[in-house]
């Protein structure tokens, strides 16, 4: 089963992700996510970082997942390679994610993305897999 691909929209960037759990997904679209920012053919992982999250649905915590996400690719200059989800709820999120800081590989960065949206955000699950196609902004 492929992680994620790539969707044509208009004016921004859009990926389907998969996986056959919950925590799959997650993973998948947060891998989907940095493969748009940087080339992660290859990298290593050099720190990592815990993170506790929580929202009122698994869909709002998608994306209160792939933001934070975000915000310490900026602020701490981190590219995320490796992505363990230790707990995972319909509400709550507890990972450990490992990266490599972007100074050591500026030659890796691809696209800026602004944020993950809410644009049509409807996490379903087909037979045995859990899809979602998520719209970020570039």
């Amino acid at each position: 089963m492929k992680r994620f691909e790539i969707i044509d929209h208009t004016a921004d960037i859009s990926i389907k992700a998969y996986g056959k759990s919950l925590k799959e997904l997650f993973r998948n679209a947060a891998f989907g996510m940095f493969n748009i920012l940087a080339d992660l053919e290859g990298i290593t992982t050099s720190t990592s970082l815990e993170l506790k999250l929580d929202a009122p649905d698994k869909e709002e915590l998608l994306i209160e997942w792939l933001d934070e996400l975000l915000y310490n690719f900026y602020t701490k200059q981190l590219i995320f390679c490796d992505f363990d989800i230790t707990e995972l709820t319909d509400k709550n999120l507890t990972a450990k994610v490992k990266g490599r800081f972007i100074g050591e590989n500026k030659n890796r960065l691809k696209t800026e993305i602004k944020a993950a949206t809410r644009h049509d955000l409807h996490i379903t699950k087909k037979e045995d897999t859990y899809e979602v196609r998520i719209v970020f902004d570039v």
